[in-house]
């Protein structure tokens, strides 16, 4: 790659990271994501106003940039095309989220945190017995489909989703980094998607 006219010593170290990352190495992407997670976290923080949100909506700008990092090119810093995506993807959350406010959907597909799932939404303040039952019946559905991934990756799903767990107390559980939980979630979050829709197409 040719490195662009006005690059700083930033913009040079994080296209060497890039480069590695292209090529394979693993370490490289956790240490982009160790350079940016904070500075995108804040930005989407600022944006939607909602820890969660913003953890979940940060893991997924990292996820989206890496799956297509092969796409970047340099006539632009990597931090400025990573930025964009984070501040796109989080345009696309509120737009869908305002349109959800709007609309009532029965049987209709929704993603959610990274989860495909059959989407029943009424509106309802208080759910009757027929929607906790489908409420059941989803959650034990997504429980069995979760047992399929590998015991490190499905650990991981257990304790965000099911468990509620932060990324801090998931990462004090296993013992391991909060950076090692945030890639290793997406990952999880990949792979569970990938038998969701296969899942899907069976049915």
């Amino acid at each position: 790659m040719e490195v662009g006219h006005n690059f700083s010593d930033k913009a040079k170290r994080d296209l060497t990271l890039v480069q590695a990352a292209m090529n394979g190495d693993q370490k490289a992407f956790s240490d982009l994501l160790d350079l940016y997670k904070d500075s995108i976290y804040f930005m989407l923080l600022k944006m939607v106003n909602n820890k969660i949100d913003a953890e979940d909506l940060t893991i997924e700008a990292f996820g989206k940039a890496f799956k297509n990092i092969d796409l970047y090119t340099p006539n632009f810093a990597f931090s400025t095309w990573l930025f964009k995506i984070a501040t796109n993807n989080c345009i696309d959350y509120l737009r869908k989220k305002k349109m959800e406010k709007k609309t009532v959907s029965i049987d209709k597909e929704e993603v959610e945190d990274g989860f495909y799932e059959p989407q029943i939404n009424l509106m309802a303040e208080d759910p009757d017995p027929e929607e906790v039952m489908i409420m059941r019946q989803k959650e034990v559905l997504l429980k069995s489909i979760v047992q399929k991934l590998n015991l490190r990756y499905r650990r991981l799903i257990e304790l965000r989703y099911f468990d509620e767990l932060s990324y801090l107390e998931i990462a004090n559980e296993l013992k391991i980094p909060v950076g090692t939980v945030k890639a290793r979630l997406f990952r999880s979050r990949e792979l569970l998607l990938n038998i969701l829709k296969k899942t899907k197409a069976n049915l």
